[in-house]
């Protein structure tokens, strides 16, 4: 029985995708190579994985209820790991209803499938951003994150509700993985290193915004798909701990459902991040210091001691080689124009 990855053409799809096949698993991959960033790109990744014959792709639309309920049917699933989504925390303030259809919409007919096609673990992403308002570093899966400041942050906190009702209706095991600003080779365009880089080899000046004050838990691709199949290969579980007079947000006792971080566990200032990207480039930087955008935060941290307890899971890269390996990549996959 394969593993159903849905996003797979897409940035972390793509890896996690990959990982499972070279460990031999068979994959059945749902994409439908939106133009949200260029196709060309989802395009050249999904070329690599049908390389691999253990592959086979799903082209549909994961808000197309019908296509998605014949998928699970067909394939039948051992496991399914959701990470189509609509990104981009700025981009929901342009188009909200793109979250709405894939990230809700879409999740919904995940969960459908799961219910009428049972695999033994439903894994999908959700986001830092959930933590939103919540200034209390660094942040916790056990502490509240009720005060999303982005309608992204609010699809993706709806995720995590809708896959709680369904583990406890149906006994699906869930697990929701909060994602911290993922980065590597294979990026999206519409994210920072990509931008950056992109930026500084134009000779075009960077928009650095924060007014470059700005922290974030950068975690490299690799450490990201590494922790999603291991928590794959761990099926969520009923907490007996959990106590309903004070309700452990993280963990259900009425249901085999949890939510882990799955981060680099360190803050790396912006303006550091930048000056990594010169160093790997040979190339300074022009940049325009901005104020703080709708929707951000100025700071991000994981606490990761209940993934590396619940999962084993301990990041190994460092921002440093993470940075290069990216410029290595971004230099080598477009040729002269780098």
């Amino acid at each position: 029985m394969p593993i159903l990855v849905t996003g797979s053409a897409g940035f972390i799809g793509f890896h996690v995708s990959k990982l499972l096949l070279e460990r031999g698993e068979a994959v059945v991959g749902l994409d439908n190579l939106n133009p949200y960033y260029d196709p060309a790109l989802k395009a050249a990744r999904l070329d690599i994985l049908l390389r691999y014959p253990a592959y086979s792709h799903a082209q549909i639309d994961l808000e197309d209820r019908a296509a998605v309920a014949t998928l699970f049917a067909e394939a039948r699933p051992e496991a399914v790991v959701n990470l189509a989504a609509q990104a981009g925390v700025r981009y929901s303030l342009e188009k909200p209803e793109a979250y709405v259809d894939a990230n809700v919409v879409g999740f919904l007919n995940v969960l459908e499938g799961c219910r009428a096609c049972p695999p033994k673990h439903l894994v999908f992403a959700s986001t830092s951003s959930v933590y939103g308002a919540n200034g209390k570093l660094p942040f916790n899966v056990h502490d509240s994150a009720n005060h999303p400041i982005t309608l992204y942050a609010a699809t993706k906190l709806a995720n995590e509700s809708m896959s709680h009702a369904y583990a406890y209706l149906f006994g699906l095991p869930c697990t929701g993985l909060r994602f911290f600003t993922v980065y590597g080779p294979w990026g999206r365009p519409d994210m920072a290193l990509f931008k950056f880089t992109e930026a500084i080899l134009a000779g075009r000046p960077i928009e650095v915004f924060g007014e470059g004050q700005m922290q974030r838990d950068f975690t490299y691709i690799d450490d990201i798909a590494a922790g999603v199949v291991a928590a794959l290969d761990r099926p969520a579980a009923i907490n007996p701990a959990w106590d309903p007079q004070a309700p452990d947000p993280a963990t259900s006792g009425v249901a085999p459902w949890r939510i882990l971080n799955i981060g680099a566990g360190q803050r790396v200032e912006l303006m550091r991040y930048i000056e990594l990207i010169e160093e790997k480039l040979g190339r300074r930087a022009q940049i325009n210091l901005l104020p703080m955008q709708a929707g951000d935060v100025e700071r991000t941290e994981a606490d990761i001691q209940e993934t590396y307890g619940a999962l084993g899971y301990a990041p190994t890269t460092s921002v440093d080689v993470g940075v290069g390996r990216f410029v290595e990549w971004y230099q080598q996959y477009f040729g002269p124009r780098a």
